[in-house]
């Protein structure tokens, strides 16, 4: 078959593959415990400010 051929064949593998559902999986949710924290960062004047000290160097 060359590049870009598609025949019945190829269109009914495809469709097989396409309708078989994968059961085989974990069904219980994982249970996360902890904190977590945001860093905001620099405000954005001082983001441009760096970023305007950056394009002069």
């Amino acid at each position: 078959m060359s590049m870009g051929a598609y025949d019945e064949e190829e269109h009914e593998r495809r469709e097989q593959q396409a309708s078989k559902v994968d059961t085989d999986f974990d069904d219980e949710r994982t249970i996360y415990e902890g904190t977590i924290e945001y860093d905001s960062g620099d405000s954005a004047e001082a983001l441009l400010n760096k970023f305007e000290e950056i394009k002069s160097s």
